[in-house]
């Protein structure tokens, strides 16, 4: 069972502004935190608050819960009471920690809390794009009863880019399919590829080789448009592209004329480089498969994620912490 520790009854901090919308909509959190702040308050829009709406919802606070919400210069240096954040979820790329450490704010921040929840994504992903189902299930809403080529993805190579907390328990779930599993990431980890019998391979011979290509990375300067156009031609031919991590990684003009040329099978993406996703014609391909952002989305994510953001609120440290992260 969770708990929280017992270092929060000392806690003298009476207000926390909750930004996250999905913090602020479970009422499983909202009591938990509650009971410890109990002059919190919550975003009550359903909304990812933003600019001025953002400054006024967290003014007076010293203690924050953001979520999707971006925490640039120009905000921080309207909020002078506030101190500390706690991350709901896991991206840090919409925070300016530069800009954190000139205002001295802390945060609390647990990577990894809703790996299973985004495993399991990528994994739907590769069996449905594999079997044409979003297609097919196209087709039928259209009255048109055909079958449509399909494959297993037990035995199919599997490249997966970027082999942190998501990338390695998506090799977990993989290993009863028998699948061939080539990964590339900046950092290297030969114990657990020794263990699990995972390839590392150099970016191009991943794409090159697999027949499903999935991604795990961070978006950050190196990461940003990493997969554009030219590495998407490098794609084995009938091969899909999945992807739910970070809009921003893919070049989304180039992936759809390469669906719409056949060169790939399909797609699936859960993060756009704008969201909502503006590009009506790549989202109606039947060979396209979205989801609104939902990969730590599960029940049991949101209140991993939660807790874990409670817990930061106590336990954070300085913007320098998380240079190397990012």
């Amino acid at each position: 069972m969770y708990y929280i520790s017992s270092v929060y009854a000392s806690c003298d901090v009476k207000i926390v502004a909750v930004a996250s919308r999905s913090f602020s909509s479970n009422s499983t959190l909202r009591a938990e935190l509650l009971e410890l702040y109990p002059e919190s308050r919550f975003n009550e829009t359903g909304r990812t608050l933003k600019g001025q709406e953002l400054v006024e919802f967290l003014a007076g606070a010293e203690k924050a819960i953001i979520g999707l919400e971006y925490l640039t210069e120009e905000l921080l240096a309207q909020l002078p009471s506030l101190k500390v954040v706690g991350k709901y979820g896991v991206g840090l790329d919409k925070i300016d920690f530069e800009a954190m450490r000139r205002f001295d704010i802390r945060m609390g921040w647990t990577p990894g809390v809703n790996k299973r929840s985004v495993a399991e994504l990528a994994l739907t992903f590769m069996l449905t794009t594999l079997r044409q189902l979003g297609a097919m299930n196209m087709d039928l809403r259209r009255g048109i009863w055909r079958t449509r080529p399909a494959a297993q993805l037990t035995g199919k190579t599997v490249g997966i880019l970027g082999c942190g907390n998501v990338g390695k328990d998506l090799v977990r779930l993989l290993a009863p399919f028998g699948c061939r599993v080539l990964v590339h990431d900046i950092v290297d980890y030969p114990e657990f590829y020794s263990m699990t019998g995972v390839i590392s391979v150099g970016l191009d011979a991943l794409l090159s080789e697999a027949d499903v290509v999935t991604l795990h990375l961070p978006l950050n300067s190196s990461t940003v448009g990493i997969l554009d156009v030219e590495r998407l031609k490098k794609m084995k031919k009938g091969s899909v592209l999945i992807n739910t991590a970070r809009g921003g990684l893919v070049d989304e003009t180039a992936l759809k004329q390469l669906l719409i040329e056949g060169h790939l099978l399909a797609a699936a993406f859960d993060v756009f480089a704008t969201e909502p996703p503006e590009d009506e014609e790549l989202l109606n391909l039947v060979q396209f498969l979205g989801s609104p952002h939902i990969g730590g989305g599960t029940r049991e994510a949101v209140l991993e994620m939660g807790r874990a953001a409670i817990e930061g609120l106590n336990r954070h440290f300085p913007a320098e912490h998380f240079f190397e992260i990012c």
